[in-house]
């Protein structure tokens, strides 16, 4: 599985890359290499890993939806769309985010994604307990993060403290380091019911994953997946 891992990291760079020399090439750029992520597809490779995971559970690849038919309806908003969903008999099974981010530019991006994973999570369990999205099971809601390992990503970073002190934890605390506490805390607070935080390190020509926090690796993140998809089978 480490293997795959490290493909599906390869396949990011390689898509990334691709989709940056073609804006280049089209004399189309975006701010702060934006144009790098609004193509779509970076995370294909672990979409596919993790319907697989699905598939092998005994879940009809037809009850698995990516890029079309993703909406769920929301409770602050009309609805919002996921990276991946399972609709099993017409229950909600599973919701995914899979969600990634290079350098250079990491501090907008970082509170960006904070406050996207946050509002999402919040948005749809208002929505549950409303009863816009069934009853049947509890929906399994996960997170899974991609950081490239960089000399930026692994530097510490100061925190602005005008009126009132910041949480210790993140005094000093490296944005590799951030992104570990912020999924840590998401399923602390329940918000997902699991988050996977991988880091890769994209250099000649060769791709190193790693998963900085063990309570935070894939394995523990599709084991929990594949105990929602059993139960979910079994209605």
């Amino acid at each position: 599985m480490n293997d795959r891992v490290k493909d599906a990291a390869a396949l990011y760079w390689a898509v990334r890359t691709h989709q940056q020399s073609k804006q280049s090439e089209a004399g189309k750029s975006d701010a702060g290499l934006r144009g790098a992520v609004t193509g779509g597809a970076q995370m294909n490779g672990f979409v596919d890993l993790v319907r697989e995971v699905i598939i092998g559970c005994g879940i009809p690849s037809k009850c698995i939806f990516e890029k079309t038919h993703v909406e769920l309806p929301g409770y602050y908003r009309p609805e919002k769309k996921w990276d991946l969903l399972v609709v099993h008999k017409g229950v909600l099974g599973a919701a995914i985010e899979l969600k990634s981010q290079c350098g250079p530019s990491f501090g907008n991006n970082f509170n960006n994604r904070v406050e996207e994973a946050i509002g999402s999570a919040t948005d749809l369990w208002t929505a549950y307990r409303e009863g816009r999205l069934g009853c049947a099971i509890k929906p399994w809601l996960g997170y899974l993060f991609l950081l490239e390992d960089c000399s930026e990503s692994s530097a510490p970073v100061s925190v602005r403290e005008p009126h009132f002190k910041v949480d210790e934890v993140f005094r000093g605390a490296s944005y590799k380091q951030r992104y570990a506490i912020f999924c840590r805390r998401l399923v602390l607070e329940r918000l997902y019911d699991a988050s996977c935080f991988l880091t890769a390190n994209f250099s000649n020509d060769t791709v190193t994953v790693s998963a900085p926090d063990p309570a935070l690796s894939y394995e523990l993140f599709v084991a929990s997946l594949r105990g929602q998809m059993v139960a979910l089978v079994a209605l």
